[in-house]
């Protein structure tokens, strides 16, 4: 970067987003719970791992100056690694895929990316794992080339600590928290900052249908955001009391209430996270400080979440979620089709993985 004043500008813009109160009608009238912005960092939740992976790296030399940084993404981790790379002065390659949101593609290329684009989805592991395998032949095609690998970099979950900070600041005590799992970083370094002061804290996981993060089979996702069809070591099962899986149409659903409600709302993670979130304000005791962590917002999901003819076209309009979720004993029970929990939490790659699942009956879902 030419002027170093600019860099320094923009990593002073990240973190200290705002908590935005919650209510009706995500949830009853008289509950609700803070929804933590972070869609007000200037490219979202992702600004904060980007720039404490690639300054870490940079202060380890495993990436030296000027050096190229390639990384798979599905838009958010790619936005905030452009945004790293402005701050410290790399050119990036980030690979992506078909299903990425047309509108993320434009901010990645404005915002000086260049994409690489798989055509051909994994067998088995879809398109998370082409575009992995991609990433280690651009890496092995160029030396020198740095990879953060937000999936099993610890660095990841250590730069949410701030975050958690801030919370406490705001907020004091925090009873519930409610957070997305993706590669794990968000969840796994506020939760357990967050648990250092409340042993007692209860952390609701909120997933994708069709990701297997939790052990459900995996299938094709409309959604980005959140879930996975990898395994990632920076999800920290051992934090979690409950996961649920939430489906696209009951996301939109809630992302829309959002935005004729209380004007800010986001994308598909955040649609699934306010309406656990909501839940657990109705749910638990009225004086119990809900949380929920809303990692973006509504720009990049204009062609999809807010579009009612991709909504039309993928049969999401018109879905209202069932008051409360479907319930299954293990994660290896039933194959999920709509919003159901879980109360039992185990890492996949520990737990036999019972083929092929029953699905959970979608009647309600109307």
């Amino acid at each position: 970067m030419n002027d170093p004043t600019i860099g320094r500008d923009l990593a002073s813009a990240v973190g200290n987003t705002p908590l935005l109160r919650i209510s009706h009608p995500v949830t009853a009238p008289d509950r609700g719970f803070w929804a933590k912005l972070e869609g007000a960092n200037p490219g979202g939740i992702k600004d904060r791992p980007a720039l404490h992976m690639v300054g870490r790296a940079r202060e380890r030399g495993d990436l030296l100056s000027g050096a190229t940084i390639v990384a798979s993404t599905s838009g958010a981790f790619g936005l905030g690694l452009l945004l790293a790379a402005q701050v410290f002065g790399h050119p990036v390659t980030l690979v992506t895929d078909p299903d990425v949101e047309r509108d993320t593609k434009r901010l990645l290329r404005a915002r000086g990316a260049r994409l690489d684009v798989v055509r051909d989805a994994h067998p088995h592991e879809g398109w998370q794992e082409a575009r992995r395998r991609r990433v280690a032949e651009l890496l092995a095609a160029e030396p020198g080339a740095w990879c953060p690998d937000p999936y099993d970099n610890p660095d990841a979950a250590d730069a949410y600590t701030p975050l958690a900070a801030e919370l406490v600041g705001q907020l004091g005590r925090i009873d519930v928290l409610v957070t997305c799992v993706g590669t794990g970083g968000h969840s796994a370094g506020v939760s357990r900052a967050l648990r250092a002061g409340n042993p007692d804290l209860h952390v609701i996981g909120v997933d994708a249908v069709g990701s297997s993060t939790f052990g459900q089979p995996v299938r094709p996702r409309l959604m980005t955001g959140l879930g996975s069809s990898v395994h990632s070591r920076n999800v920290a099962y051992d934090q979690f009391a409950e996961v649920h899986w939430v489906a696209p149409g009951e996301a939109v659903h809630t992302c829309r209430a959002l935005a004729r409600s209380h004007y800010a709302s986001g994308g598909w993670s955040v649609g699934a996270v306010a309406l656990v979130a909501g839940w657990a304000a109705r749910t638990h005791p009225a004086d119990a400080r809900v949380v929920a962590v809303f990692p973006d917002g509504p720009h990049r999901y204009l062609s999809t979440v807010y579009d009612d003819d991709y909504c039309r076209d993928h049969g999401l309009l018109g879905v209202v979620p069932a008051a409360e979720p479907a319930e299954i004993g293990s994660p290896t029970e039933a194959e999920v089709v709509r919003w159901t929990r879980c109360r039992k939490v185990t890492a996949p790659l520990t737990a036999r993985i019972a083929p092929p699942a029953v699905p959970v009956d979608a009647s309600e879902v109307v």
